[in-house]
């Protein structure tokens, strides 16, 4: 049984996962939404079991986590390949939950890359502070 359940975030990547299961089911997806369709599944299973698994390579990105004041996590879709895809990911809305927030090529080795990554909206609740009223 996963660890995490997986949510995808709104509205792009929601989007894009009910876009590839239903051309899939139609069998209207072609070699290259077939690969990214079977990799995707292989790492959302990965991530719901153990996010930190080792061939995820999972780990924050600071840039990311500044802009959006909340922990953003990378993930390795696939390795060794231009531009290899990168999942983005945030831990929440529940504690026991992952919401999938891009699917992105891997950014340009510069720093100033992560610049151009968006990610999709994502509803996080996050608990009051002890001794603090929520306003």
């Amino acid at each position: 049984m996963p660890t995490f359940t997986i949510h995808m975030g709104v509205p792009e990547m929601d989007t894009l996962w009910k876009s590839l299961t239903s051309a899939e089911a139609k069998k209207q997806l072609d070699a290259d939404g077939q690969r990214l369709l079977r990799t995707l599944r292989k790492a959302l299973v990965l991530i719901a079991d153990n996010p930190r698994h080792p061939s995820l390579q999972s780990h924050e990105i600071a840039a990311l986590s500044k802009r959006y004041g909340v922990k953003v996590w990378q993930s390795y879709l696939e390795n060794r390949k231009p531009a290899a895809g990168r999942l983005f990911w945030v831990y929440g809305p529940d504690r026991a939950a992952i919401t999938i927030v891009a699917l992105e090529p891997h950014p340009d080795d510069k720093k100033s890359s992560y610049e151009k990554v968006v990610l999709s909206s994502v509803r996080l609740t996050t608990p009051p502070k002890p001794g603090k009223r929520q306003t």
